[in-house]
């Protein structure tokens, strides 16, 4: 589509990349009407995905310009006198003589270009056979350690050619078209922070096949293939079933005297102190490397179950400073006061480490610890080794205020993780998201601005790693919030306003006011409403989502419809902020009938809540990444008790028996 052209200049998107002005030099003229265009050069035996993104390089080059450059491999000889070159090698040592192509850092990028030549290249990583690997979700083909030159790719179409992915799909790409395209000599280099990025949309991320949808869009945004993989959960499910019978010595004593597995088997805590432990844990380390070699980070994350079934052995104990803070531990028929776990399981993790190094000398592999439950106060005394990453469940994301309740001190989440901050030599926010305002409902439950501060200040507290748990892809009512998160994520020095100029004023034109206007006063109306009741129940988010706000919302909408041609593509994309909008109506509209249907059933509200959701189901359908179906089905766990057919979930108290799963 044509539209006036608007890039944002390279440096405020990436101000932590190095941008060295061209000397002065002609411009690199890569199409125009006048001259063929320059080929794109893969070097030779590339992997799969790092040519399939220069082949995307050559496709947008032809959206652009209507032309299609050559994609060819290798070094060709002659040497054409103009080429974009995907990738090193050695003859670019010659056509930039003055070019540093040593990558130093993990996933370094360099975009750099003369007036003859363009190189995308980054550092790559990679085992030709070791490029398949088996997971639990199946095959993934193409794996590779460090994606360097592939996300040079993305960012040279974002920041150069000035491609937006909004959202996934057709409707949510942008190009500008133009015949010419020309870019100035320049040299920019960078290199992510945050190295372990796809569980930021964890449902989208490298071969999971759960409820995500965007996994080209993830791939697009540079999240989606970090070089620092890291699980967002608990590192021994499934040893009771392995060794209970075997090596019942390995897990926690009970103050009953037994070694029973409480709470459950699949919660079952481990005596950490026992060396058998940590030569199990040893063996599993090996046998994950064997299947897949790319690992390089392995969880020692107790189970959950939190509060319940902790080692209350001499030797664990032993581990715990008396100074902890007092927390509520459960067991079998009894509970007592005992120290946070912290200095514990630090001091555990840290063990790991240093028969990990042991083991393996040279390789920088790491273990990975959850700061979780009874131990999400900082320790006192132990503090984690240079390879031990602390994954921190700090429960902001989208939250203020927010108090851990297991703290006997009131400290919030965000206290907890500024402690631990203080003291870690690496760290992965894990945040649970929970539903503040109807998040895994799919309603517009926005904290853009929230969102960008805390991206940025775990950004300055040494994070190499976010997962969130989690975000389910509902782009029509959460759509700016998910991108602008997505930039930041990659680059946490963005400037955030600016990208949100840029992604209202592309995707919808001259609409782009209105609908602004729209997405800031839902955020602005939910802001209020979390302050003043927290964590919402799912019935009363309709005291947030009222007939007035929703009016107000459908005036904004309205205008912006009216302000762009109907066959335009900004029409397009403002009839589907349009869907969310009205699946927020309908659902709204099943929480204040179905507030009261589960005490007196009524025949006439069940048939009007089904007939909501025959047209929720037709508006997620017309509208492909809208709404994510999936999740949002009747009966799952985020819409119990929207659905006559389907009873609420049942509220658990917190009391002697929490059994945090979800850690809302």
């Amino acid at each position: 589509m044509k539209h006036a052209l608007r890039f944002l200049p390279l440096g405020v998107l990436f101000s932590v990349g190095c941008i060295v002005p061209g000397i002065a030099a002609a411009n690199l003229t890569l199409v125009s009407k006048t001259v063929a265009p320059a080929p794109i050069i893969v070097f030779a035996d590339a992997p799969p995905r790092t040519r399939a993104a220069a082949v995307e390089l050559a496709e947008a080059v032809q959206k652009i310009s209507g032309v299609l450059p050559p994609v060819l491999d290798g070094s060709p000889q002659p040497l054409p006198e103009r080429a974009i070159w995907v990738g090193y090698q050695p003859v670019l040592k010659t056509l930039f003589p003055q070019t540093d192509f040593e990558f130093q850092h993990p996933e370094e990028i360099l975009i750099t270009a003369n007036e003859n030549h363009l190189v995308i290249a980054g550092r790559d990583r990679w085992d030709p056979a070791k490029m398949d690997v088996v997971t639990k979700e199946g095959k993934i083909t193409g794996m590779q350690q460090e994606y360097g030159t592939l996300n040079a790719v993305y960012t040279f179409l974002q920041e150069q050619l000035g491609v937006r992915w909004f959202w996934p799909g057709d409707l949510g790409e942008d190009v500008v078209a133009r015949e010419t395209i020309v870019i100035a000599p320049m040299e920019k280099r960078y290199h992510p922070q945050i190295r372990s990025r796809e569980g930021v949309f964890n449902f989208s991320s490298l071969g999971n096949k759960g409820y995500g949808r965007a996994h080209d869009w993830t791939m697009r945004q540079r999240l989606q293939l970090g070089s620092l993989s890291m699980e967002g959960g608990h590192g021994f499910g499934d040893w009771w079933d392995r060794y209970h019978e075997k090596h019942p010595e390995i897990f926690a004593l009970q103050p009953d005297g037994t070694r029973s597995g409480f709470p459950t088997p699949r919660n079952a805590k481990l005596c950490m102190t026992n060396p058998k432990v940590w030569d199990l844990w040893l063996q599993d380390v090996a046998a994950d490397l064997a299947q897949d070699p790319h690992l390089t980070v392995f969880n020692a994350s107790p189970n959950d179950g939190w509060s319940s079934g902790h080692c209350v052995c001499e030797n664990c104990t032993a581990w715990d400073h008396p100074d902890g803070e007092p927390r509520l531990f459960h067991f079998k028929k009894y509970a007592e006061e005992r120290p946070a776990t912290s200095d514990r399981d630090v001091t555990f993790a840290n063990k790991l480490g240093a028969l990990l190094k042991e083991k393996y000398p040279g390789k920088d592999y790491r273990v990975l610890m959850l700061s979780y439950g009874h131990s999400r106060p900082a320790p006192v005394k132990a503090r984690p080794a240079d390879n031990v990453i602390m994954s921190i469940v700090a429960n902001f994301f989208g939250r203020t205020g927010l108090v851990d309740r297991g703290s006997t001190r009131g400290d919030t989440y965000r206290q907890q993780f500024e402690a631990w901050a203080g003291i870690v030599p690496a760290m992965m926010w894990r945040p649970n998201t929970g539903s503040p305002a109807g998040w895994q409902q799919g309603l517009p439950d926005l904290s853009t601005q929230q969102t960008i501060r805390d991206i940025k200040d775990v950004a300055a507290a040494n994070c190499v790693g976010i997962f969130i748990d989690g975000v389910w892809e509902h782009w029509a009512t959460q759509g700016p919030q998910l991108y602008v998160m997505a930039q930041l994520v990659w680059n946490p020095q963005a400037d955030a306003a600016a990208l949100l100029d840029d992604y209202y004023t592309r995707a919808f034109g001259p609409a782009s006011a209105p609908v602004r206007e729209y997405f800031d006063e839902l955020e602005k109306a939910r802001m209020a409403f979390t302050a003043q009741e927290g964590e919402a129940t799912v019935f009363q988010l309709q005291d947030l989502y009222t007939p007035e706000l929703l009016a107000a919302s459908q005036a904004r909408l309205t205008r912006a419809a009216a302000a762009v041609p109907a066959d335009s593509i900004h029409a397009r994309r403002v009839a589907f902020v349009q869907a969310g909008l009205t699946y927020t109506r309908l659902q709204a509209e099943n929480l204040r009938l179905m507030a009261g249907y589960w005490k007196k059933k009524d025949p006439a509200i069940a048939r009007q809540v089904k007939a909501n959701w025959e047209e929720i189901t037709a508006v997620i359908a017309a509208n492909p990444y809208a709404l994510n179906a999936g999740p949002l089905r009747p009966g799952t766990p985020r819409t119990l008790g929207l659905h006559p057919d389907h009873g609420p979930a049942k509220v658990k108290k917190t009391s002697k028996k929490v059994n945090d799963l979800d850690l809302n």
